[in-house]
């Protein structure tokens, strides 16, 4: 006699199907996006990667559904952001349905790169393990200490919520624990490419277009399509200020 080898460990899924998730899942805000996740949207308890060739693509307005959802249903926890390239704009993120008052930055400050790394990393990592964060958004550099993608995958085990560590796309070229990598592309004002990379389950043949929420005015939206300018594909951020020099 056969017995499915399915029920015997939650981590255990068939080659040929979408592997079923551990823990809780919250969906997306992207109808396709949901159909190609295991479970049918953002895990909780692992580690999801984005893959960006640059910060601004797009992947704020693609996470802010879930984000914006999590404030609402969690509004004891926070959402904490390591290391953003530059300060979010509180009008910004009113516009993609997110309350500053409910977000917490975390910064490393002016300390030398491996040390920044390692900083963040430790920051992170007792982040997940707290149980007082709703998400957490980290941006990492694409080189890591060997054992630091490890770690935080063991620390996500305890965090009830999704996890996002978004790295330049030339990360996609080394192995990675995280159970889920998305490589992230703009295709078009307002449009967002994503690609499967890696999933408990089958690989795509073909990435995803997903519609996202616009952010152009309709006028300078014809431009950009016509290509008469290159739209921003993300303008809510805005430079970080210089820090202060110290005197004695």
């Amino acid at each position: 006699m056969s017995f499915p080898a399915e029920p015997l460990h939650p981590g255990l899924w068939r080659a040929s199907q979408v592997g079923r998730p551990h823990a809780a899942v919250f969906a997306s805000g992207f109808a396709e996006l949901d159909r190609v996740l295991p479970g049918g949207g953002w895990p909780a308890g692992v580690l999801t990667e984005l893959l960006l060739p640059h910060p601004g693509v797009g992947e704020l307005r693609l996470l802010a559904p879930v984000l914006a959802a999590l404030q609402r249903q969690q509004q004891e926890r926070c959402l904490m952001w390591f290391d953003p390239p530059a300060a979010p704009c509180a009008w910004a993120l009113r516009s993609l349905g997110l309350s500053a008052r409910q977000l917490v930055l975390v910064r490393a400050g002016l300390a030398q790169n491996a040390q920044r790394v390692q900083h963040v990393l430790w920051a992170l990592e007792h982040a997940l393990k707290s149980g007082h964060v709703g998400a957490v958004l980290a941006w990492l550099p694409l080189r890591l200490p060997a054992d630091g993608l490890r770690r935080l995958q063991l620390a996500a085990q305890a965090h009830e919520g999704p996890a996002f560590l978004l790295r330049g796309d030339e990360a996609a070229r080394h192995a990675s624990p995280a159970p889920l990598r998305l490589r992230l592309a703009a295709a078009a004002p307002d449009q967002l490419q994503v690609q499967v990379l890696k999933r408990r389950g089958p690989p795509l043949a073909q990435p995803l277009l997903l519609q996202l929420p616009p952010v152009l005015a309709a006028r300078a939206a014809a431009r950009a399509r016509a290509g008469s300018v290159v739209p921003a594909a993300l303008p809510p951020l805005r430079p970080l200020p210089r820090p202060l020099p110290q005197t004695a």
